[in-house]
This record gives structure tokens, sequence and C-alpha cells, in this order.
């Protein structure tokens, strides 16, 4: 007993220096507080808000197998009407309603891609504004695409168009894409590559939506940041199907599709086979964020070395979208079992998204996931499955430049690191592009999130030059 307490001595001895490692460490690093807030709305940005609204007006919805070309033949007329100079010198490329425009540079070396989609989810539901107006109200843009992600596309189309009527020549090749199929993973994206392939095309970097300057991106860290997207989850999705004789309800037995079903999705969501890791990408997003953070929480995320293995369990249960970038998720969407209720199905089967993780992909997460399955009697279908995309180097060359632009347009505003848990079009170009980021320079704060994909979709008028600013300053940083 007193060899036993002895060691225990020890062993709190050594926490608790730890521990004072840790507070002395937070207490030396200076707290901050993010600067930047977006100057009020003037002429120009409401000038820009016009040129966005009209922009909104065209209902450029896609769905698998019905997108309307007309639609986007109506968007490309009223690009062309808001920037004459563009479509003047610019080489246009139109393939199936996606736009690929190419600016020569004065050396073809490191050429970049600026791009963002024409397309938008449905509008369905009671908004207030009508989803399809484009209305100008309460120093907002209202409707769908608005900031999902006409904003972005509106922006670098008017920062080059303002570039030509100065007679500016870029240093290098400057091409700008947009595909109609981004809102379902369409071949929209595929078909610009396969131009660009043609072309013998390499990109330098890629800036694409994804990240974007977010209010407040973790809970207690207030203020406006830049999360600069650096790589992406992979996706699938996949169903899982129980199956038996069937049976009248009257006299139910043990272990029905539906009951294997139900346990399967028990057992996942108690007990998940997939791991939680800090990839170094992570910890940088933490590290940067900490200093913006009350004590507490800058105690914790500016100490992972510490905390983490404290924070990795709990931190789903804190921030689901933070806790989604520690490992790979499975969320299940779909259900089907009996049409009648007095009948036990031959078959029950749920669908479940997945999103890989770099640290257990594509491969090793469907193995751990159908290994799970195959316990409760399941049958695994793989319905679509792509990898997580390359992670953009974060001391590299290009994802520096894009940091030392944000910090020239956005003074006072910090910028982090940040992974993407959706899907992009900018992971079609993973095969001619090594630096694929993934920032939109428009704050997004609680409800421009809220809106895209929801009701009341908007985008602040006055965070509009700022986006048009970001883009001009990339193109000129290349000289």
């Amino acid at each position: 007993m007193k060899t036993f307490l002895i060691l225990l001595g020890c062993v709190l001895g050594i926490v608790l220096a730890l521990v004072l490692i840790a507070v002395v460490r937070t207490l030396l690093t200076p707290a901050k507080k993010s600067e930047y807030a977006p100057p009020p709305a003037d002429g120009e940005a409401m000038a820009l808000a016009e040129k966005l609204a009209k922009m909104v007006r065209c209902r450029t919805v896609s769905q698998p197998g019905q997108t309307d070309l007309g639609a986007f033949s109506q968007l490309q007329k009223t690009m062309e009407e808001l920037f004459p100079l563009v479509h003047e010198k610019l080489e246009k490329t139109v393939i199936d309603g996606n736009l690929l425009f190419y600016w020569k540079g004065k050396s073809r070396e490191k050429p970049i891609l600026l791009m963002s989609h024409q397309d938008v989810v449905p509008a369905e539901g009671p908004w207030t504004h009508e989803p399809f107006a484009g209305e100008i109200s309460d120093g907002r843009v209202w409707g769908r695409g608005a900031a999902d992600t006409k904003c972005s596309l509106m922006a670098f189309f008017q920062a080059v168009e303002q570039l030509l009527a100065e007679g500016f020549q870029p240093a290098c090749d400057v091409y700008l894409a947009s595909s109609c199929t981004e809102e379902w993973g369409g071949d929209g994206a595929p078909k610009i590559v396969g131009e660009l392939q043609k072309r013998g095309v390499e990109l330098f970097l890629l800036c694409d939506e994804g990240g974007a300057i977010i209010s407040e991106p973790i809970g207690g860290v207030h203020g406006n940041f830049a999360m600069v997207g650096v790589f992406e989850k992979g996706k699938a999705n996949v169903r899982f199907t129980a199956r038996s004789g069937g049976g009248h309800a009257s006299a139910p037995g043990k272990n029905t599709p539906v009951d294997r079903v139900a346990a399967f999705v028990h057992s996942m969501q108690t007990r998940s086979p997939f791991r939680k890791k800090f990839l170094p990408e992570v910890t940088a997003m933490f590290g940067r964020l900490a200093p913006y953070a009350p004590f507490g929480l800058r105690l914790v995320l500016g100490n992972l070395w510490l905390f983490g293995p404290i924070l990795k369990p709990i931190l789903p249960s804190i921030s689901a979208q933070a806790g989604a970038m520690l490992q790979t998720t499975a969320a299940f969407t779909v259900l089907s079992g009996s049409e009648a209720y007095n009948v036990l199905p031959q078959e029950a089967s749920v669908g479940v998204n997945m999103r890989f993780i770099p640290h257990q992909g594509e491969k090793e997460s469907l193995a751990l996931i159908e290994a799970r399955a195959e316990k409760f009697g399941l049958e695994m279908e793989v319905l679509l499955s792509n990898d997580f995309s390359p992670l953009v180097d974060i001391r590299g060359e290009a994802y520096q430049l894009v940091e030392r632009v944000i910090g020239q347009t956005f003074p006072g505003l910090p910028v982090s690191p940040y992974v993407m848990t959706g899907a992009t079009d900018a992971y079609f170009y993973r095969d001619i592009c090594p630096s694929c980021i993934r920032f939109a320079p428009v704050v997004f704060g609680p409800e421009q999130m809220k809106g895209m994909h929801g009701l009341d979709e908007c985008v602040d008028v006055n965070c509009l030059p700022g986006a048009v600013a970001f883009y001009e300053n990339l193109i000129r940083a290349q000289g």
C-alpha cells in the first residue's frame, strides 16, 4: 500500500506540474481580439448588391437529371450584361452550361483559377423574402444562391472587370470557372477539368468556396475569422439491408429485419468504430484560434499536447462541426421497411452518408462499417464513394500567398486553416492543382450559415466590396 501511495503521489505530482506548465504558457500567451468588421455599406456596396440581386433572380436550380440549361443561359446572359469587359477581353468556353474563361498573362508560369458555382439547391418552405426575387432589404441581399455561392461568383467577375477597365494585364495566366452541377456533385466540374487537361494546364493555385470569413467559428471564440479550407473529407452513400422471410405482425419473431437494422444503427451511434485524431491542420486551427478565446478555453485549445486526450471524446458534443474534423462520420439519413403496419418486411434497409478523414480513409472506413454491419446480418452496398482530397501544405507557397492577401485586404482579420466537412467542385481539380484552397472572402454570420440550403438565404451588402478587393489583390499578388 505504501508503494502504491508513493506511485500515486508521483503521478499526481507530474500531472500537477504539467497543468502548471500549461497554465503558465497560457498566461504568457497574449490574449487577442479579432479586430475586423466590414465597413458600413456605401455606394459601391449597393452597386455590387444590385449586380448580385440580378444574378439571384435567375432560377438556376440544379438536381440530378433535372438541370434546366435555359435558366443557366439566362444567368450567363445577365452576367454578360453585368461584366461586358470580361466577355469582350477574355476567351470564353461554354461546356454544357459550365463556364471557363481564360485571361492571358505575361507568363505561363504559376497560373491561378478562381471558381464558384452557378447552380443552387431548391427553395422550398415559407420564405420571408421570395427566394428568387433578389430583394435588397435591411442591409442584405436575399434569395437562394445569395450566399451559396453567387456572391463570390459575382465578386471575382467584378474584380476582373475592374482590372480590365484599368488596362491591367496579370503576371500569370488567370482562369475563371463555374460549373452548373456542384450542388449534387455532377459532371460539370469534371468537364471543365477535362478541357484544362486537353490544354495541358497545371495550376499553381485554385480558390473555390468552402471556408469563408466566419463569425464565431467555435462557441466562445467571438469575432470574424478567415477560415481557409485546406482539404475536404471524402464521402460515400452506402445502403445496408437486412433480409428475412417476412410474416404477419400478429406473431412477430425475434431479429426481424427492422430489429437488426435498428440494433446496427444503435451500435454505430453508441460505439463508433472510427478513431478520433487531431490532424496537424486541426491542431493548427485550434492553435490559431486559442488566443482569441476566454482563458479556460484558451488553456485547453492552446495546450492540446496535454488536454487533447480529454478533449477528443467530448468535442463532438460541444461542437458537431469541430467534432467532425477529428474522425470519419456516418450519418443515417434514409430508412425503409414494410409498407403496411401489420406486415413484417422481408427486408429493411438504412442509408448512411459517410465522410472520410485522412487517418482512416475510404478503404479502411468502409471495411470497419461493413464488419460492424455483418455482426447484425446486414448486407452492404456502396452507391457512390470517393476518398478525401489531397491536403494543402499550410507552410507552402500557395497557402502563404492566400494568407498574405487576406491580411492585406482585411486588416485585423485572423486567419486559420480549416477542414471542409462538406464537398466542393475543387475536389475534381486535384490532379491538375496541388493547392486547391477553399475560401470565399465573404462574411458568414449565424444567419448566413443557417440560410444556406435553408430558408431566407442572404448575404450582408457591406461585405461585398471586400470580396471584390480580395480577388483583385490575389490576381495582383502574382506580379
